[in-house]
């Protein structure tokens, strides 16, 4: 589990939950070009809205 984005940009699979249930799952670059919550999550950590990069 982590709270910041950053660290877990990498990792194979990220799973995004909200009130204890998943809500969506991928690569960072999938989550950001799917823009839902992990994106919305991103933008706000990073301020860069769409970048799959970050």
């Amino acid at each position: 589990m982590a709270h910041r984005l950053a660290t877990i940009r990498n990792a194979d699979e990220i799973v995004a939950m909200v009130d204890g249930a998943i809500v969506e799952r991928g690569t960072h670059k999938e989550l950001i070009a799917s823009k839902n919550v992990y994106a919305s999550q991103w933008s706000i950590q990073t301020g860069e809205l769409g970048s799959a990069e970050g």
